[in-house]
């Protein structure tokens, strides 16, 4: 998985109970249905057979990252909590090595020049402190084009 689906994954996957009812059935397995397939006959018609049915199966839309399911998420809601769970100050608003850290990724530098080229960075990945500062920009804005509801203290950090 890509360091900004992996992001996404933590952030719109760990949603609370309340944000799960935008995306009823999300977590079910869909389950094939072949109940309604014909025997083989003789004449090898498939006219008694019908086609497997998705019980439970989310949308696509909804499933996939951009997906309307996940439009109306509180990002700042959700990274609150998390910051509150893990016991250690962290300052996710401000910093992607922090972020990164209170999602349990690899914050590492490597780990950061991915996140970099999958973002289409452009500028020089040896100036870690300036690719930072702008991995933090567009991954926030990232989650806000995804349908994450970004606070602007997370905006304008």
């Amino acid at each position: 998985m890509s360091m900004f689906g992996s992001i996404m994954s933590k952030i719109f996957g760990g949603v609370s109970a309340s944000a799960q009812a935008a995306a009823p059935h999300a977590s079910e397995t869909p389950s094939v249905s072949t109940a309604a397939q014909g025997q083989d006959g003789p004449t090898g018609s498939a006219s008694g057979a019908a086609a497997p049915s998705m019980s439970g199966a989310p949308s696509p839309v909804a499933a996939g990252p951009s997906g309307a399911g996940q439009a109306n998420v509180d990002v700042g809601q959700v990274l609150a909590g998390l910051a509150a769970k893990k016991g250690q100050e962290l300052d996710y608003k401000r910093s992607i090595v922090d972020l990164l850290k209170l999602l349990d990724l690899d914050s590492s530098l490597q780990a950061r020049k991915q996140l970099a080229d999958e973002l289409h960075y452009t500028g020089d990945k040896e100036d870690s402190a300036t690719m930072n500062v702008w991995l933090h920009k567009q991954v926030v804005q990232k989650l806000a084009e995804n349908g994450g509801k970004v606070p602007d203290d997370l905006r304008h950090a």
